[in-house]
């Protein structure tokens, strides 16, 4: 599931918006990339030095992560977080319940893994929502129409009633 956090991914996601001819979507998608490493990389770990998990944290179990390095935010949480926001406008409510799903597993796993603390992945999808959500303001986004108002079955229409008013 790391591996759905890379860099990489808004790159990757954005060549079918390309293909789709959503500009707006595909530009905020490479955006992304170079404001996740100046908002995640030289702003916030600037300000935060917290240690990797491996460093700070007595007998923590590392699955094959680095041990040493600064961990708050994590980076794979940025770019989950900020591609799911980037793509919510653009899906139906069921593909973007399965999509927030899939950035919660993104950071579930960086957390198994001993990669980060959980506090670290929890700031580091803020960043990315906020980010993205920035890139949605200033891009647009589609507008949703809004479904035809409900028909109430036990309402009769204003022809019926003055049809059967005047029989």
């Amino acid at each position: 599931m790391q591996l759905l956090g890379v860099i990489g991914l808004p790159l990757i996601v954005a060549l079918p918006a390309l293909a789709l001819r959503r500009w707006r979507l595909a530009l905020g998608l490479v955006l992304l990339v170079p404001l996740k490493l100046l908002v995640h990389g030289e702003v916030v770990k600037g300000l935060v030095q917290r240690q990797r998990p491996g460093s700070i944290i007595p007998d923590a179990v590392l699955r094959e992560v680095p041990s040493a390095g600064v961990a708050y935010p994590s980076g794979h949480a940025v770019v989950a977080a900020g591609v799911v926001v980037l793509l919510a406008p653009y899906l139906r409510r069921r593909w973007l319940v399965l999509l927030v799903v899939v950035a919660a597993l993104v950071c579930v796993s960086r957390v198994y893994l001993g990669a980060h603390a959980p506090l670290d992945v929890v700031g580091g999808a803020a960043i990315g929502a906020a980010v993205a959500g920035v890139l949605n303001l200033l891009l647009g986004v589609p507008v949703r129409r809004t479904a035809a108002p409900l028909k109430r079955p036990w309402a009769r229409s204003a022809s019926a009633r003055g049809a059967s008013s005047r029989e």
